[in-house]
């Protein structure tokens, strides 16, 4: 049987080797770093997941997919064609390509691949806990409504922010990979145990805010459904992806960005979005599923960018 056992201090977020026992059986989690994913990767996906447990896949809270009512223990073949999708490409660092990206900013995607690299081709980060997560944004703030420990919000082609814990510094965005990497090192290396597991848990003197100053973060609602341009915000009901959602998505695009609402962006949907809804997929109105009460507020304005007077110090470069 796969262990019950709680280690990492209890952080029980699951992954493909280390599954959750759920009473149904084995639940397991596949990372998708920045919600990029092919429709031919999720078709693969939905395959394993009928043939091996429940014939759904789950949209998390993060932008990610879980299968559950698996075998316990996981049959090596079910591993192997996990493997075969691309969605694990780490057996070390599995838990910890948690990053989020706003779903429409196009721009972000080099940063998204760029974090995920750095993540992934370093050995000490491979201990950071499985709820611990990275969040990119451009100038609207998108996703910085999520729990994120470390983030990036782009205010423009060649700088930004990085924020943490209700504090920012402001870094070229050449620096922003390294700077965000540096951080979440002082928070291995700073937290008081292993049951530590986000930034938040922190206290204010704590080394990850060095040389970053108090900010506010004012980012707009989630995304709901509904056109975004020529892009359609697509709700699946309850986060539970069925294969006739998958056959009519696939009709529209080649690949969709997964969304932490419970949602994707389908590009190019706008103009004939009947087939998503008559697939049973939500095509206006609030966020499906979503309990959070963020999911119904008023959109809030986007932070203000910085002036000199009132920017957080750059950081030292050199």
């Amino acid at each position: 049987m796969t262990s019950r056992a709680r280690p990492d201090g209890g952080d029980r977020c699951p992954g493909v080797l280390r599954p959750f026992v759920a009473g149904d059986g084995a639940l397991v989690r596949l990372r998708v770093p920045g919600g990029r994913i092919g429709v031919d990767v999720l078709g693969d996906v939905m395959g394993i997941a009928t043939e091996h447990g429940a014939p759904v896949v789950q949209l998390t809270s993060r932008g990610n997919l879980q299968l559950r009512a698996l075998p316990d223990p996981l049959p090596e073949v079910l591993i192997e064609r996990i493997e075969a999708t691309g969605l694990l490409p780490s057996a070390s660092h599995e838990r910890v390509r948690n990053i989020l990206s706003a779903p429409l900013a196009i721009s972000l995607r080099p940063l998204v691949e760029s974090l995920d690299t750095a993540i992934t081709d370093d050995p000490v980060l491979a201990g950071l806990p499985g709820r611990f997560l990275f969040a990119l944004s451009d100038s609207s703030g998108s996703v910085l409504t999520e729990g994120w420990d470390l983030a990036y919000q782009a205010l423009d082609a060649d700088e930004g922010l990085v924020l943490a814990g209700g504090h920012a510094i402001g870094v070229r965005s050449v620096d922003a990979v390294s700077e965000l990497i540096r951080r979440a090192h002082l928070f291995l290396d700073h937290r008081s145990g292993d049951d530590v597991w986000n930034v938040r848990d922190l206290p204010t003197g704590s080394p990850v805010f060095e040389g970053m100053h108090p900010y506010d973060v004012h980012p707009p609602a989630p995304l709901p459904p509904g056109a975004a341009g020529d892009d359609l915000v697509v709700g699946v009901p309850l986060g539970m992806l069925r294969p006739a959602h998958l056959d009519a998505i696939a009709a529209f695009a080649d690949e969709v960005v997964l969304t932490p609402w419970k949602s994707f962006v389908v590009p190019g949907a706008a103009a004939d979005p009947s087939r998503l809804g008559d697939a049973g997929l939500v095509i206006t109105g609030a966020s499906p599923g979503r309990g959070s009460p963020r999911a119904s507020a008023r959109p809030t304005a986007p932070a203000p960018r910085p002036t000199p007077s009132t920017s957080p110090h750059r950081q030292p470069l050199g």
